[in-house]
């Protein structure tokens, strides 16, 4: 079982933030989230979760629906499930080898894969989450503008709804195929890697360069743990400036 990573005062001037405030990307320095993450990983994770018929929900904050009704602590999330997060709000949970933070305002589905316990494809309608997936089987996430398929990875996407629904996903770690419009792409990152998904070309692509924003490393270190995973910034000890373009500087973890 992977360890909770130790968590050091970050300053949100140091992540790029569009449309989102510090306190949304900062959800994992909470005091309840930190007792509720630990708790977690001491009982065991997913497995243990399972075979004990406890909760796969981490933490909860502020109205969340489920299946149009509202959730209540102590419920289980499903494949086949729709989520949709309301002001205010935020919900961490896991399923099977995959662990995901919901932003408030947010509206997705966990569609089933072979198992109830495998995500085949997480559907983003609007709104934004952060993402660990362990190795496995081809997976996806789609959204309006873009489909990304994806094995073992640390993924951000967000949606804008009001223009257009214009996508943003970094590809914090590991290997994607990108499909928006006509356009495609294979991102192979070891330090977020990030694309925008256009309603309309830019300069003939539907996929341009994007800037690493509106999520933490610090985050994806911990959804990794949820997952009994570990980032490729925590394998190779060190880590980039967060330009977009997917490669390590050799700046030290944890500076």
């Amino acid at each position: 079982m992977n360890p909770l990573p130790l968590v050091a005062p970050v300053s949100p001037q140091a992540h790029t933030l569009m449309g989102r405030t510090a306190d949304e990307v900062m959800w994992f320095q909470r005091r309840s989230f930190l007792q509720a993450a630990s708790s977690w990983v001491a009982l065991g994770g997913w497995q243990a979760a399972v075979a004990q018929q406890r909760s796969n929900i981490v933490a909860m904050q502020g109205d969340v629906l489920l299946n149009r009704q509202r959730l209540k602590a102590g419920q289980t999330i499903q494949t086949g499930d729709n989520i949709y997060t309301g002001p205010d709000s935020t919900l961490v949970f896991v399923i099977g080898n995959a662990a995901f933070q919901v932003r408030q305002n947010t509206r997705l589905t966990v569609e089933r894969g072979s198992t109830l316990s495998v995500v085949s494809v997480l559907r983003l309608f609007s709104g934004a989450v952060a993402s660990v997936w362990g190795k496995g089987r081809e997976r996806q996430i789609i959204t309006p503008t873009l489909t990304a398929g994806i094995r073992g990875t640390g993924v951000y996407t967000e949606v804008w709804p009001e223009q257009d629904y214009r996508s943003y996903f970094c590809n914090c770690y590991g290997t994607v195929d990108l499909a928006a419009g006509s356009s495609q792409a294979r991102s192979q990152a070891v330090y977020h890697q990030s694309f925008w998904a256009e309603p309309e070309p830019v300069n003939g692509s539907y996929l341009t360069a994007a800037k690493a924003i509106n999520h933490t490393d610090e985050e994806i270190d911990f959804l990794a743990a949820l997952a009994q995973e570990r980032t490729a910034w925590q394998l190779a000890g060190q880590k980039g400036n967060r330009d977009g373009s997917g490669k390590m500087d050799g700046k030290p973890y944890g500076s």
